[in-house]
């Protein structure tokens, strides 16, 4: 993810497998509704698109399926992330539409892009990681041509109250004599949709809008606990002895099973922003 120090760039370096098997999925849906709301704004003239994060080109690659004359260049401060949108372009693209991708490792307040050089830029799930939003909106402004378009979603912050996987999943850890998971304090996140709207609008952007939705994922047990022990608890699963390790697992599973069908959701606040370079 662009722009964060380089401990949290080495972070991403070492999860980006696991991010990209148990995250990217489920962070898909919603980032891929931020095309819906640059659509209005890409013309047959709109033909540079920046992906501000790609992580593992998601956003990316949705956009020149979806719109065949765009270029899209991907900008991650994860080299591994840049590694992993590379390969999955690879895969994913046809022999057309695989030169339309280009990905470069660069943090968003440093953008390796001339003044006025792309028509849209895009992010999906960055701007609440980076040490200044407002310095990496002012980098955007400064390399989309006049008029040109940022469009972000980014987490909205939320209250504390846990899912009920992640209630089970602090009763199994405290079982087995675990402190629970460090919580997210969601510092980073906008406060509301009108605070989000303001910061881009303090960056220079104008005709803002903001809007928010909510990102819901339905878990299935095992789904969820792959996430937990390959992802979000990788650390930790990795320090265990087998014997111990597959001991949690099992248990988690069991507990995790036993949930019904509609406490196995995740639900996350979220805002899509679109804002024009002055």
């Amino acid at each position: 993810m662009p722009a964060m120090p380089e401990d949290q760039a080495t972070r991403y370096d070492r999860i980006a497998g696991g991010y990209a098997r148990h995250w990217a999925p489920v962070i898909r849906p919603a980032a891929v509704r931020l095309l819906d709301e640059l659509a209005p704004h890409v013309t047959k003239d709109a033909r540079r698109l920046l992906d501000i994060g790609t992580g593992t080109g998601t956003l990316a690659m949705a956009a020149i399926a979806r719109w065949p004359q765009v270029q899209v260049t991907g900008i991650d401060a994860s080299s591994e992330m840049v590694g992993w949108a590379a390969r999955e372009a690879d895969e994913r693209l046809s022999a057309t539409e695989r030169p339309r991708f280009t990905t470069h490792v660069a943090v968003a307040d440093r953008l390796p892009l001339p003044d006025g050089s792309v028509d849209l830029a895009m992010s999906s799930f960055v701007f609440q990681l980076v040490p200044s939003r407002a310095a990496a909106f002012r980098e955007a402004r400064r390399v989309l041509r006049p008029g040109g378009v940022l469009g972000f979603v980014t987490w909205l912050r939320a209250d504390a109250e846990l899912d009920p996987p992640d209630r089970v999943l602090e009763e199994v850890l405290d079982e087995f004599g675990f402190d629970p998971p460090e919580a997210d304090d969601g510092r980073g996140d906008p406060a509301s949709a009108r605070s989000a709207a303001d910061g881009l609008r303090r960056a220079g952007f104008r005709d803002v809008h903001a809007r928010k939705d909510a990102l819901v994922h339905r878990w299935t047990p095992r789904a969820y606990v792959d996430f937990i022990e390959q992802f979000a608890e990788e650390s930790l699963f990795d320090d265990l002895v087998d014997g111990e390790r597959l001991a949690l697992r099992r248990r988690l599973l069991q507990r995790v099973g036993a949930l019904g069908p509609r406490d196995m959701r995740l639900r996350l606040p979220v805002v899509y922003v679109t804002g024009r370079a002055a």
